[in-house]
């Protein structure tokens, strides 16, 4: 979930914003219609209904177990949305504390269990290798930052993701596609407005590839 600049947000259609809190509503799975809050921090918004729905159309038959991490987490839409469709556990990363806070008061709220929140800035988070390769990455930073040229290189290097794992990318339109190692191969890319979306799977053959202390 991305900080989008607040220019390109359509005026009229932000009335949490005058309250101070948004709102989303999971779409599928086990908590499906179930609303949430999230305070207005940041310039944070939840990655839009449609295409929450097209990324999970396309995620549909690996979520089920899946370790999730959740970078830029904003309202925790991915992350939720994918522990509602099947995933096993998520780590939700945003470095606000009032959304990291609304983060565990929400999970709490779903009695999600297997969910982690760290409030952490993300380039730190990704510095330091804590935990085993996860399934899938959500990563939807804000825009215009160079956050993909920073974070990219960090997530490859630490091998963050296990291979044959999925990484999930938002980025403006404008823009020319990041450039991503050898071993990410673009599954499916849309552009709806001045978003762009993409899915990349990593090479199954990474481990073989980087010999026998690969997984170590």
């Amino acid at each position: 979930m991305a900080r989008k600049p607040t220019k390109h947000r359509p005026s009229g259609t932000d009335p949490g914003r005058m309250s101070g809190q948004g709102e989303l509503r999971i779409i599928g799975g086990d908590w499906r219609s179930r609303k949430l809050r999230f305070p207005d921090a940041g310039g944070v918004r939840p990655t839009p209904a449609r295409t929450r729905e097209t990324l999970f159309n396309w995620l549909n038959f690996h979520l089920a177990g899946a370790r999730c991490l959740d970078l830029f987490a904003g309202s925790g839409v991915l992350g939720l949305e994918a522990l509602s469709r099947g995933a096993d556990s998520a780590t939700l990363v945003d470095h606000t504390p009032a959304l990291a806070k609304a983060l565990r008061d929400n999970l709490r709220q779903l009695g999600a269990r297997r969910a982690e929140v760290v409030c952490q800035d993300v380039a730190a988070f990704l510095a330091e290798r804590r935990q085993p390769p996860f399934d899938i990455v959500f990563m939807d930073p804000p825009f215009r930052q160079g956050w993909l040229e920073r974070l990219i290189p960090l997530l490859d290097a630490g091998q963050w993701l296990r291979p044959g794992g999925w990484i999930y990318l938002e980025y403006e339109s404008e823009r020319t596609p990041p450039r991503v190692p050898a071993d990410w191969h673009l599954h499916r890319q849309k552009t709806a407005g001045q978003v762009t979306y993409a899915l990349y799977r990593i090479d199954g053959d990474r481990a073989a590839a980087a010999g026998p202390e690969a997984d170590s």
